[in-house]
């Protein structure tokens, strides 16, 4: 007999190891695959998704989950990678101030964080967009393809195409409105802009 998710929850937090053990074999690997597209680090990923069970299993009772385990799991996944970025960046300006040139170093820390948390929510972003969505546009941005390749590729139609990448640019300049003076900043130094 399957639970239901309520069922899951409720045996969880009554401590049942089976349920446990049976969640944890299920997300694991998924799981730190998402953390490592936020951290690009695999190690600091799994530490990460380790860490985080840990967490929940020690909480279990009085942690409060009302949506889907596996959407609970995902968000946990989400916030301890920011969390951990988050110490990084401290742990790099400590660095950074205690190091015999501390502009440069503070001054390529920031630069390196930033472009970390940048990629952290461009990641999310695009977890955001439907599937056929992100499909186009990542063929359009990441493999660098025409529409009329993206429309052969997928056996779909070019204005279906267009219409998914407007979806798709809507939904990523929304979730990425406060960075985007960084990446036109990016885009400028890395080539000229056409006027």
């Amino acid at each position: 007999m399957e639970l239901t998710n309520s069922d899951i929850i409720l045996a969880f937090k009554q401590g049942d190891q089976e349920v446990f053990e049976t969640l944890f074999r299920s997300y694991y690997q998924s799981l730190c695959r998402y953390a490592n597209g936020l951290l690009n680090d695999s190690d600091e990923a799994e530490e990460v998704v380790q860490q985080m069970f840990v967490t929940i299993w020690e909480k279990r009772s009085s942690i409060e989950i009302k949506i889907s385990f596996k959407s609970y799991l995902y968000r946990a996944v989400h916030n301890s990678c920011l969390n951990h970025l988050e110490k990084l960046k401290v742990r790099q300006m400590y660095v950074a101030e205690n190091s015999g040139n501390e502009e440069a170093s503070a001054e390529h820390s920031e630069r390196n964080l930033q472009k970390n948390e940048l990629q952290t929510r461009i990641s999310a972003a695009l977890l955001k967009l439907p599937e056929q969505c992100r499909k186009v546009f990542l063929l359009s941005r990441q493999d660098e393809m025409k529409y009329s390749e993206i429309a052969d590729h997928l056996g779909i139609s070019i204005k279906t195409v267009e219409n998914q990448m407007g979806k798709a640019l809507r939904i990523m300049r929304e979730e990425l409105k406060e960075y985007l003076p960084i990446i036109i900043l990016i885009i400028s130094l890395v080539k000229p802009v056409i006027v």
